[in-house]
């Protein structure tokens, strides 16, 4: 892992939800999940069964992750070994958002949203 200290004068953050995470110091691994169901409709109308994320294929699919193939060389000459930042300010993080002062090895991040929008037939308009 990187050997560098982070250095932060002052951290705001307004409003933190949903999972969200606020994290200083150094991590191995973090993993950030969500999901949700964003239904839109036209009428006050509750069905008593969109809470069930199995019953859409997107929450279940597999994430492609494909390999990387191209070659890399990277060189790195860190003339300091602190990164100073005066101010993070943040005004709203939701749905597994994390904020991390510090270094991490491995990162991996997942949102899943569908989308559904319930709207009148003509036939159906009152």
């Amino acid at each position: 892992m990187l050997q560098r200290s982070s250095v932060v004068n002052a951290i705001k953050v307004t409003s933190a939800s949903f999972s969200s995470t606020i994290q200083l110091g150094d991590s191995h691994i973090i993993n950030g999940f969500s999901r949700a169901l964003a239904v839109q409709r036209e009428a006050d109308v509750f069905y008593g069964n969109e809470g069930n994320f199995s019953k859409f294929p997107i929450f279940s699919e597999p994430i492609p992750l494909l390999p990387i193939t191209e070659k890399m060389s990277l060189s790195t000459h860190n003339t300091l070994p602190v990164i100073k930042v005066n101010t993070i300010s943040i005004l709203a993080m939701s749905s597994s958002a994390i904020l991390h002062v510090g270094n991490s090895e491995n990162v991996s991040m997942e949102a899943r949203i569908k989308h559904i929008r319930q709207l009148f037939n003509n036939e159906d308009e009152q």
